[in-house]
């Protein structure tokens, strides 16, 4: 019983961790202009993206068909795990990738139609909202 208690509580400080550094208020407030995207001269469009408490920064990026991305995903957080998840099968887009606490890594991918595509992340904690219904989500515009 003791070590169900002590299950619960921790599971109640993470949640109550995520939800101090962050809320769907100040995620929405980022919301700017779309970034766009410039190829470095070896023809791959590279960004860095910021993964906060339920944000993206930018949350918005442009860029262009046929032409490999590197995006560099770097959580800022220092207890919430996130993922940035892009799923558009049928366009060739097909990512899901974890990024601990604290952590980068980098996905390269090379969008093949146009469109406009949603990223988020759909991390949760029993049962409270996902990261994505809290704000956590992003739009990659493929021109």
């Amino acid at each position: 019983m003791t070590r169900r208690i002590s299950i619960f509580v921790l599971m109640l400080c993470c949640a109550a961790a995520g939800l101090i550094s962050g809320t769907p208020e100040r995620a929405s407030a980022q919301s700017a202009a779309p970034v766009v995207v410039q190829a470095d001269p070896d023809g791959v469009q590279r960004a860095t993206i910021v993964l906060d408490s339920y944000s993206y920064s930018p949350n918005h990026l442009v860029v262009q068909s046929g032409k490999p991305v590197e995006l560099t995903l770097t959580s800022v957080t220092t207890l919430t795990p996130h993922n940035f998840v892009l799923k558009e099968p049928a366009t060739g887009l097909d990512i899901e990738k974890d990024v601990g606490a604290g952590k980068s890594l980098t996905v390269r991918f090379t969008p093949s139609q146009p469109g406009t595509f949603a990223f988020y992340c759909d991390k949760k904690l029993l049962f409270f909202k996902s990261h994505r219904e809290k704000g956590m989500e992003g739009r990659l515009e493929v021109r």
